[in-house]
């Protein structure tokens, strides 16, 4: 399983629209693309930041998603957005979600899945 990492920097006082959009418009954008596994966005005590971590069935299905969607994303969140966000991707080496996550580990390389 492969993670998408992206840091937002809200405008002030957009928070709610931002997760009234994302949910709208954004979760069904992803969950149309191949390999997309799940979502999770997180806001800190500070309402102008947010974490949005997508999981993805492998590297290359979520490359495919950066290249081909995610411009439109971008685009749909605009108006929310202090600057460009920070993306970080990273193979997932650990889960305990129960949302079949864990079968992912299959198709890892053995010397990830511990």
């Amino acid at each position: 399983m492969f993670a998408r990492n992206v840091s937002i920097h809200l405008k002030p006082n957009t928070l709610n629209d931002f997760k009234q959009t994302f949910e709208k418009e954004i979760v069904p954008m992803l969950r149309k693309q191949a390999g997309f596994r799940d979502e999770l966005a997180l806001s800190g005590d500070n309402d102008a930041y947010v974490t949005a971590i997508s999981f993805w069935d492998s590297k290359e299905q979520a490359d495919a998603y950066n290249s081909s969607t995610y411009p439109t994303v971008l685009k749909t969140l605009d108006r929310y957005l202090d600057g460009p966000p920070k993306v970080r991707s990273s193979a997932v080496i650990s889960s305990t979600s129960q949302s079949d996550h864990g079968s992912s580990c299959n198709r890892l390389s053995s010397n990830r899945c511990g």
